[in-house]
């Protein structure tokens, strides 16, 4: 099968019309309020769907709630590359996108317990409507917005209580994914919604006011960070204060989530462990988009090019051409290493698509599913390294984050 990429064509840009870092910013900037604009507008399009789910719950609305959630990851994921150099973003992201988390917190589960590292792994906060928390007792008989996101949210300081982001959400329209590295997402029926003597699982009313409560904050936390993009808002101001600084975001960016993030903890941990808990989205069985969507995101800060959900495109001055100006052979390096770790993601999102699922590529033994994801890992490290060139070019000083599963292999199994 020939894999292809829109957009594939390797290009080498030239010299002749040197931008200023200033303009490079400005796209920068814009194609950020335009990402975080198009994940407001797909998470009020899955609260919508999920306000009819719970109206009127069968399997058609949630179906089609769970098609929502799917169509919001894809602008949402495209923005990761502006955690780790902009504080704002990075301080902030855990809200929306926390993971791995320990679901039995917030719902029932199956083949889970307690453990030493976090005795909230079976709260159970929808079944529950008092519990204590850190030696004090919390009502919980209205779930309500500061329950979840100042109460739930990191309870006891412990990262994997998950009570609130796409994650807490997408357990709750899916449920566990019980099938281990087998094909299969969660089954969660569409009777966990229903009223009277239909709901199954016990507290339907309670999960129903949950998935209202999380996803109405997943609408207005990211409503907040698209303001902060806008004229005026807090992360295009301090972009733009210190251009020096603003060019050394964007390459942090990108080549902490191309490295440590992406290529390390997203996808070589889980393939070394052969876990899928380990996938990004493990819920829904949407990892391989998932990391498809955040490679795109590294490309579109460097290309200065972002496609809109309504097909439109925003576009300006790039990091392409500021590189260029200075080294036209380090720019059409990392042109072509971003649009290879494309092709290579394409190859792995086309075999999950086709009967070979992200769960069972993480299977210890299955040659071609390993094969297929070290494909990716090795070209995101590729890429990293030809962007640290890039880095170089333009005399930036910045800090790559690393993984233990990339640099000290070792490590993840002490």
């Amino acid at each position: 099968m020939k894999l292809t990429f829109a957009a594939l064509a390797l290009f080498v840009a030239t010299p002749a019309l040197a931008v200023e870092k200033t303009e490079v910013l400005e796209t920068y900037a814009d194609i950020a309020e335009a990402g975080y604009g198009d994940s407001v507008a797909t998470a009020k399009a899955l609260q919508q769907a999920v306000d009819a789910l719970i109206a009127s719950p069968s399997e058609d609305t949630l179906a089609a709630a769970r098609e929502a959630w799917l169509a919001a990851r894809v602008p949402y994921q495209q923005t990761e590359a502006y955690r780790f150099g902009n504080a704002i973003v990075d301080a902030w992201e855990g809200k929306v996108n926390a993971w791995p988390l320990d679901e039995g917190l917030i719902d029932y589960v199956e083949g889970q317990g307690a453990s030493d590292e976090n005795a909230y792994a079976v709260l159970n906060v929808i079944a529950n409507e008092s519990f204590t928390l850190s030696g004090e007792t919390v009502d919980a008989a209205e779930i309500t917005p500061a329950l979840l996101q100042d109460t739930l949210q990191e309870a006891d300081e412990i990262e994997a209580n998950v009570a609130t982001g796409y994650h807490a959400v997408e357990f709750l329209l899916w449920g566990q994914d019980l099938n281990g590295t087998e094909a299969g997402a969660g089954t969660r029926p569409w009777t966990d919604y229903a009223t009277g003597d239909a709901c199954t699982g016990g507290n339907c009313d309670r999960r129903a006011e949950y998935l209202k409560v999380a996803t109405d904050l997943l609408v207005s936390d990211l409503e907040w960070m698209a303001a902060q993009w806008g004229e005026g808002g807090e992360a295009r101001e301090t972009l733009m204060a210190d251009p020096d600084a603003g060019i050394q975001a964007m390459l942090t960016g990108m080549g902490s989530l191309s490295y440590g993030e992406l290529a390390g903890e997203r996808i070589r941990l889980g393939l070394m462990l052969n876990d899928p808990e380990e996938e990004h989205d493990c819920f829904s069985d949407n990892t391989h988009n998932s990391h498809y969507y955040d490679g795109l995101g590294i490309r579109n800060v460097y290309t200065g090019s972002y496609t809109r959900v309504d097909g439109t495109e925003v576009s300006g001055p790039s990091l392409s051409e500021l590189v260029a100006a200075t080294d036209p052979e380090a720019d059409a390096a990392v042109s072509k290493a971003l649009d290879e770790t494309m092709v290579a993601l394409s190859a792995l999102k086309a075999r999950a698509e086709s009967g070979l699922a992200y769960d069972q590529m993480l299977a210890r033994g299955n040659a071609e599913g390993e094969a297929l994801i070290m494909d990716v890992v090795d070209h995101l490290v590729g890429q990293t390294r030809a962007i640290e060139k890039a880095v170089a070019v333009l005399g930036a000083d910045i800090e790559i984050e690393g993984s233990d599963s990339l640099d000290n292999p070792s490590a993840v199994f002490q």
